[in-house]
């Protein structure tokens, strides 16, 4: 089954066209002023010059063994040798097929081939009530984190070798004082290490409204910051719902990735944007994505292609049941594909998304969807 875009495009060639980025391009915002780039809708010649990726879905990806069954499949990452960890919601299966639930972390091969899979509540691991997150770090390691909040919520993001040994544990069950808790998450979305600073970014937003960035060997905190690199409200101010530039608090901190460049790309889904900021936390710019739409989830999870200008964004609309392909310069949105449904292609509740070395696709259904799916790269299209 060929995804293609709402303007029936043909793919051309299977190679992403790279582009020179303009370094330096963006103005700094200080913290509380007025954001000077809210969105940025024109296109550029090069944009319409190169065209889009194009995608197919593998509707038999993955294999799953031992007659095993999926819960909510919350996230969804890819290592450097392009292996595929799943994460899902054991405590999620039907009724009745309890004993058939798979280990919460699966990991397999492009193909989708089974490899291991591990994971769960132990003596020595604060495992999170709800899992929520799965980042798999330059060294190999794997970094878990949940958003479950009842009777005490998942403070804590842990460090995981790729078989499930446990490294780091930052933060604890339950015990988060809030924004300005510089020891403890409060429910974290997702992670990212950046390799050259060795510092892990966590979107600390379903209890917090900020990204904090910790060292990745120690723990230890290093800055924070909210939306527009203002100080993050635990009880953020009302914003009117037309306010050109969107609220001056995040949302839900959904997810959060760094690129090439050290631009930090952060989801906040429920304010419809995506927002940029440099490495130490200075705003940059912000982009509205489907805004307006019938669901306000817009922006739940963020992937780059894999091209070394990393030229497109993808964003995972998780209320609309999108994905859509975005020009990381611009944060234009160039293409849309995706609908609503069980098929394979389609989506219910799509929460993360990830992409490997060819280019290709994976996303992560929560909620009524509990599946991966991957979608095989298939080409570039022209936008005529």
């Amino acid at each position: 089954m060929a995804i293609k875009s709402v303007s029936s495009v043909t793919p051309i060639v299977a190679v992403i066209v790279t582009a020179v980025l303009a370094s330096g391009a963006f103005g700094c915002g200080a913290p509380n002023a007025e954001p000077a780039d809210t969105v940025v809708a024109a296109e550029s010649a090069a944009t319409e010059a190169r065209g889009v990726p194009t995608f197919e879905v593998d509707a038999s990806w993955p294999t799953l063994p031992n007659d095993w069954v999926l819960g909510q499949v919350a996230s969804v990452t890819v290592d450097r040798r392009d292996h595929v960890w799943v994460l899902h919601r054991p405590r999620t299966v039907d009724e009745g097929e309890e004993a058939n639930a798979a280990p919460p972390v699966l990991e397999f091969d492009t193909d989708g081939a089974f490899i291991n899979a591990w994971g769960g509540p132990a003596p020595d691991v604060d495992w999170p009530a709800n899992e929520h997150g799965i980042h798999a770090d330059p060294q190999g390691h794997l970094w878990v984190g949940g958003n479950g909040g009842d009777p005490e919520s998942d403070d804590m993001l842990l460090k995981l070798t790729n078989t499930g040994d446990r490294l780091l544990q930052i933060g604890g069950r339950g015990v988060s004082g809030g924004n300005t808790d510089t020891d403890n998450l409060r429910r974290p979305a997702e992670s990212f290490v950046h390799e050259a600073s060795n510092e892990v970014f966590v979107a600390d937003g379903y209890g917090n409204r900020r990204v904090i960035v910790l060292d990745a060997d120690t723990g230890a905190f290093k800055r924070l910051w909210g939306a527009f690199g203002n100080e993050p409200l635990d009880t953020p101010l009302d914003t009117p719902p037309d306010d050109e530039q969107g609220p001056l608090q995040f949302g839900t901190v959904h997810g959060v990735e760094v690129a090439n460049d050290g631009r930090v790309y952060v989801a906040d889904r429920n304010n419809s944007r995506v927002q940029v900021f440099t490495l130490d936390g200075t705003y940059l710019t912000q982009g509205f994505v489907n805004r307006g739409a019938d669901s306000a989830s817009t922006v739940a999870g963020i992937a780059f292609s894999p091209d070394p200008e990393q030229q497109f964004l993808y964003i995972a609309d998780q209320g609309n049941s999108r994905i859509h392909v975005v020009d990381r310069e611009t944060l234009e949105v160039l293409d849309s594909f995706g609908s609503a449904g069980e098929a394979p292609g389609a989506f219910q509740a799509l929460h993360h998304i990830a992409s490997d070395s060819q280019g290709n696709l994976y996303t992560a259904e929560a909620q009524r969807g509990r599946r991966a799916q991957k979608f095989t790269f298939t080409g570039i299209a022209s936008r005529d």
